[in-house]
């Protein structure tokens, strides 16, 4: 009889989907963490944020300042890199990422720093405000994005930002897979080994598979940003409001 999935002995889990620059609900959030924490026995206390930081919302910069800095007393951190924070790299690099970047929300990320955004096809705007943000951009900021992981285990669980390639081992997994799949990850009948827990595509509530958990619950519109919550073979969501009536948080 096969075992549900599990994490190690003594390992309390938190995975935090898409923030968007919503730093007020990450900050609540991890406030909630600390408070579950608290009634909990654990060893070891982890907060693995899945990526996309930053865009959308209106508090990017700080979202980065509070993620670059100390976890929350008691806890390590784990941050994986989303597709959003690969479109601000690659806007640091060059003018060629700007409209893809801008029109997905960028802009607001830009404004956080105090820089105003480009009209995305005119070059030269595009020129400036790309050197305006990187003499705003703080060097622990660039640090920390720089040094995001792509994938993170802890027991049966595996997190990433986006998901999968469903046919390919971990080791051969590739970086555009893990920050931008959907199909056929999301919709794959067979089990992936770990459960992969993720974020990127948007649901009313946490989607739970047998083979895999989405969390995040589009936080930058719906002011709803979510967390599992894994300690053994025993899960739980702690979010910032309350999930659309009419969707469970369990699966389907």
């Amino acid at each position: 009889m096969a075992r549900d999935p599990r994490v190690p002995d003594g390992t309390l889990v938190y995975a935090i989907g898409d923030v968007h620059g919503r730093d007020d609900l990450l900050g609540a959030l991890h406030d909630r963490i600390a408070a579950d924490a608290a009634g909990r026995n654990a060893r070891r206390r982890l907060l693995v944020h899945l990526g996309d930081y930053v865009d959308r919302g209106p508090a990017s910069r700080q979202v980065l300042d509070r993620l670059a800095g100390a976890p929350p007393p008691g806890f390590e951190s784990v941050a994986l890199k989303g597709n959003h924070e690969a479109f601000l790299l690659a806007f640091l690099h060059g003018r060629e990422a700007a409209a893809g970047w801008l029109l997905n929300g960028g802009g607001a990320t830009l404004a956080s720093y105090g820089v105003e955004p480009p009209d995305p096809w005119d070059s030269e705007d595009v020129d400036r405000a790309r050197e305006q943000f990187r003499a705003a951009l703080p060097d622990r900021h660039r640090s920390f994005l720089s040094g995001l992981r792509l994938l993170h285990q802890e027991g049966d669980y595996l997190f990433v930002h986006a998901g999968i390639r469903p046919w390919a081992p971990l080791d051969r997994q590739v970086e555009a897979d893990l920050l931008w799949i959907r199909e056929p990850f999301l919709e794959w009948p067979k089990a992936f080994g770990p459960v992969v827990v993720h974020g990127h595509t948007i649901t009313n509530a946490p989607d739970v598979r047998a083979n895999r958990i989405g969390i995040d619950t589009g936080a930058f519109g719906t002011g709803v940003l979510t967390a599992l919550a894994l300690q053994g073979d025993s899960r739980i969501f702690l979010a910032t409001g309350a999930f659309s009536r009419g969707h469970e948080a369990t699966g389907r």
